[in-house]
C-alpha cells in the first residue's frame, strides 16, 4: 500500500475530525492503526482537537497546512557532568550474591569444592595427569569436555578422555558433577 494524495487527504480530513487511528485505518483499508499514527506524525499532525470542539457540528476543521518533509538533523550529544564525589562510598560493605573477578584472575574457592568427597577429587587429580589436555574446537560427542583452568589464559583446556555413556564427561569427572541426591542432602545438614 502506498500513501497516495488522495489517501493522504482523507487521513488529515478525518484525524481532524477526531477521528481514531484504527478508524481511519479501517476507512482507508490496506493499513494498520500504527501506520496511520506514523503517518500522522510525518505529516506533522500530532495536535488534535479536543474531544468538546471535536462533537460541535458546526465547527469546521481548519485544513492541515502542507508540511514540506522535514530534513533529519543529526542529535546533538552532550556530554554529562562528571562528579567530584564517588556515587558510592568506597569504605562501604555493599553485600552481593555474585562477586566479579577480572580476567587472569584465580577463582576463589567454588562451595561445591567443599561438598566433593576426597576420594573423588583424588580420583579426578589422577585423570587430569592422563588427560588429553584437548581445546575447545578439538571436543566431539565423544570426548570429555570437563573445562580445566581459566579460560582468560593461555593454560585452559578440556579433559579429552572417553566419556562414560550418556554422560558428557569421563568416569572421573562424572564422578564430580553428578552426585546422589541422598548424598548432597546428607552434607546440607
Amino acid at each position: 500500500m502506498s500513501w497516495t494524495d488522495d489517501r493522504v487527504e482523507t487521513l488529515k480530513k478525518m484525524w481532524g475530525e477526531g477521528q481514531s487511528a484504527s478508524q481511519i485505518a479501517k476507512e482507508l483499508g490496506g493499513v494498520t492503526r500504527n501506520a496511520v499514527i506514523g503517518k500522522v506524525h510525518r505529516l506533522g499532525l500530532s495536535n488534535r482537537a479536543t474531544a468538546g470542539a471535536a462533537a460541535k457540528p458546526d465547527a469546521k476543521a481548519k485544513p492541515a497546512p502542507k508540511v514540506e518533509p522535514k530534513v533529519k538533523e543529526a542529535p546533538v550529544r552532550v556530554k554529562p557532568e562528571l562528579k567530584t564525589e564517588p556515587a558510592i562510598d568506597p569504605n562501604a560493605v555493599i553485600p552481593s550474591r555474585k562477586q566479579i573477578i577480572p580476567a587472569g584472575q584465580p577463582l576463589p574457592p567454588q562451595p561445591s569444592a567443599n561438598e566433593i568427597s576426597p576420594e573423588a577429587l583424588a580420583k579426578v587429580n589422577e585423570i587430569e595427569k592422563k588427560a588429553k589436555k584437548i581445546s575447545l574446537m578439538e571436543l566431539t560427542e565423544r570426548t570429555c569436555k570437563w573445562p580445566v583452568g581459566d579460560p582468560a589464559t593461555e593454560d585452559f583446556w578440556f579433559c579429552g578422555l572417553p566419556v562414560q555413556q550418556g554422560k558428557p564427561y569421563c568416569e572421573a569427572h562424572v564422578g564430580v558433577a553428578f552426585q546422589p541426591m541422598s548424598a548432597r542432602r546428607d552434607r546440607r545438614r
